[in-house]
């Protein structure tokens, strides 16, 4: 019995030492979420304190992966690629070259570093995933999914914010044969390669989801929602989405038993799908035509979910019902934009055209608190604020800043 017993603590012991130590990516743990309280519930009429801002990072649109002490970001210089990072003062510590960028439609970088356990994970718009040494900043190896894996870029070069789980880092490829990769974290060696629908990228950040029973990665590319499975890369299930101009930009949002949001500023709306037979297959429980968000992300809180609207024909922010797709208001007294929330239940929106909003998580009204203006930076308004220890990080182009929220 004793013996037993000892067996099965090391088992778990083991498990639990297998798992990621550290795993710092996209909006947080791609639902937009930052469990921060103790925070500010207004700001002053100018806005919160900016503590220090940064210029420099040349052209982007990437969001920051905050470390411990560290603050990783990419940016675009003269068309080459570069990885930045910055002490809590905003002071550079380091800028490391590591090649080509997206030089067309809405120029400079699109993905957020991910960082795990001494790994940093950088994706460019030309299709190629690089890992960095975190301490050294060497690159320890890179494959692009174009020249390798006979992928495809999209009109607006890629958007996909690398996703790593155990020792597998995604790549959506978008090819016939290679669709879809897992990479091994150490060398970057194929792991499997699934053909997923044959589908171009969609500008989407994957996510995984792992309290089914089959652990799976879901994505949308650009005319199908897939389920893919973890260990195997083979497609559970997929569902179509098409959109002409195969823009799917937001992460799906899963709601942690069953349900995946789904939305698109474009063409299309949102749908509501719901895992059924462990996860093996899909139905669909609600679609709605009006209601789309362009590339600003979702977040939920309570029954209800919280987005921006298509920049130019659907020019509001809405709440809705998480289970019945109804739209419980709209409003466009900011226009749309991203947003993120905090531990409290507030929401930050910041409009794409440069309006940083604190409002209040209620689905019976807009409930506008503050707002200020961002006019540091240069270009769009587009990439998605985060939240550290108290400090509201924005970018905006060539500009860092950071502000006092606590």
């Amino acid at each position: 019995m004793k013996a037993t017993l000892v067996l099965t603590l090391m088992c778990v012991v083991f498990s639990l030492s297998a798992q990621n130590t550290t795993n710092i990516q996209w909006r947080n743990d791609r639902t937009g979420i930052y469990n921060e309280t103790n925070l500010l519930t207004s700001w002053p009429e100018a806005g919160p304190e900016l503590l220090w801002y940064a210029d420099g990072l040349g052209e982007g649109h990437s969001s920051v992966a905050i470390d411990s002490d560290k603050i990783y970001v990419q940016g675009m210089i003269e068309g080459m690629g570069y990885l930045f990072v910055f002490d809590m003062n905003g002071n550079l510590l380091n800028r490391v070259q590591y090649g080509g960028e997206w030089v067309d439609s809405h120029r400079g970088t699109r993905a957020t570093p991910t960082i795990v356990d001494g790994r940093i994970f950088v994706h460019t718009g030309l299709g190629e995933l690089i890992c960095f040494d975190q301490n050294t900043l060497n690159i320890l190896w890179r494959r692009n999914a174009i020249t390798e894996f006979g992928g495809r870029n999209v009109t607006h070069g890629v958007t996909e914010s690398p996703l790593v789980v155990g020792n597998k880092v995604i790549l959506s490829a978008g090819g016939t044969e290679h669709n879809i990769l897992a990479l091994n974290v150490a060398d970057g060696s194929v792991i499997w390669s699934s053909p997923g629908m044959g589908d171009p990228p969609g500008y989407c950040s994957p996510i995984f989801i792992a309290n089914q029973d089959v652990p799976q990665i879901v994505t949308t590319m650009g005319q199908h929602i897939l389920g893919l499975e973890l260990t195997t890369g083979n497609v559970l299930w997929s569902h179509p989405f098409p959109s002409i101009r195969g823009i799917n930009p937001n992460s799906p949002l899963y709601d942690g038993v069953s349900m995946i949001l789904v939305s698109n500023g474009y063409e299309r709306g949102s749908v509501m799908l719901r895992l059924t037979n462990g996860g093996r297959s899909v139905e669909k429980v609600w679609e709605n035509d009006d209601l789309k968000s362009k590339h600003g992300g979702i977040v939920r809180i309570g029954n209800y979910v919280y987005m921006g609207g298509d920049a130019r024909a659907m020019r509001f922010w809405h709440a809705v019902n998480w289970y019945t797709g109804q739209i419980a208001w709209r409003d466009n007294t900011l226009s749309p934009g991203t947003v993120i929330a905090d531990g409290n239940g507030m929401l930050y929106f910041y409009s794409d055209r440069g309006d940083m909003a604190l409002v209040r998580a209620n689905p019976e009204r807009f409930d506008l608190v503050s707002r200020f203006r961002v006019d540091l930076g240069t270009g769009q308004h587009w990439a998605h604020p985060v939240i550290f220890n108290g400090v509201l990080y924005v970018r905006r182009g060539n500009t860092l800043m950071a502000y006092r929220i606590r």
